[in-house]
């Protein structure tokens, strides 16, 4: 009879562990960001190198202190295509993060396709947004944005332990 009890309370113990890992990990550090009304949705423009507002409505976003990589963001904007391609910075490397199931609007396998197909286009929103973080922008043909924030090459290279490359800027003390 013991034995019993013991198995069905470990069972119970670990129940209830993983359902607390698990809404941990999706829906307790998670907190909306309030849209200010500019300056939400940025690109890097190509001549100056700089990050710039750009033109958007319907912006809802997420975000978490416990991660630099939990941001997440959709937007509409009817700034076209071709016009963002000749003026902002593009983002070769874009890998749309998944959200938690709850933020409807982002679909990171939908950015994912639409990346690799074309129908999307990825910008660098900001470089070094945290170091060793870059915020991406994306937009869809459609006029649908998603933004994010990625690891940069610079971060993968410093997260794992090792000195940062030449082209990297330098690690700002106490990380």
């Amino acid at each position: 009879m013991t034995g019993k009890l013991l198995a069905g309370a470990i069972v119970l113990i670990s129940l209830i562990a993983g359902a607390a890992i698990y809404y941990q990990q999706v829906f307790a550090y998670y907190e909306p960001v309030s849209a200010t009304g500019q300056g939400d949705v940025q690109m890097t423009l190509l001549v100056t190198g700089q990050p710039e507002p750009i033109l958007y409505e319907d912006f809802e976003a997420i975000d978490a202190t416990s991660s630099p990589i939990r941001y997440r963001a959709c937007f509409t904007t009817t700034q076209s295509l071709p016009m963002m391609t000749e003026t902002y910075v593009a983002y070769d490397r874009a890998e749309p993060l998944v959200a938690p199931g709850w933020f409807d609007c982002f679909d990171a396998k939908e950015v994912g396709r639409a990346l690799e197909t074309g129908e999307a286009l990825a910008f660098l929103g900001a470089e070094n947004i945290e170091y060793g973080i870059d915020r991406v922008v994306a937009v869809m043909s459609d006029g649908r944005g998603f933004v994010w924030h990625q690891i940069n090459s610079c971060g993968e290279v410093v997260f794992d332990g090792k000195p940062a490359p030449d082209h990297c800027p330098p690690k700002p003390e106490g990380h």
